[in-house]
């Protein structure tokens, strides 16, 4: 649980597209907080859940490699309280 905002962090071993999202319990996006190419190693985005009321609200992490192939998927539940 959080209020208003978290810290996630990630990291993989090779430079790669990154696709991080915030979405509702309706599998609505509700934030995009990356998509695009980053340089391998350990990273960290602040979410700012302050424009949303309180509720579970789930983030899915997806990586590929630069040749295309997706390498990682994670989803994972996130709870605000206000």
């Amino acid at each position: 649980p959080f209020n208003p905002t978290t810290i996630i962090r990630y990291s993989f071993p090779n430079r790669s597209h990154v696709t991080l999202a915030v979405f509702n319990t309706l599998g609505q996006q509700v934030a995009i907080m990356q998509n695009g190419e980053q340089d391998a190693g350990m990273h960290e985005v602040v979410f700012d859940g302050s424009r949303l009321a309180s509720g579970v609200y789930f983030y899915s992490i997806v990586v590929n490699s630069t040749d295309g192939k997706q390498n990682f998927r994670e989803t994972k539940k996130m709870l605000i309280l206000k």
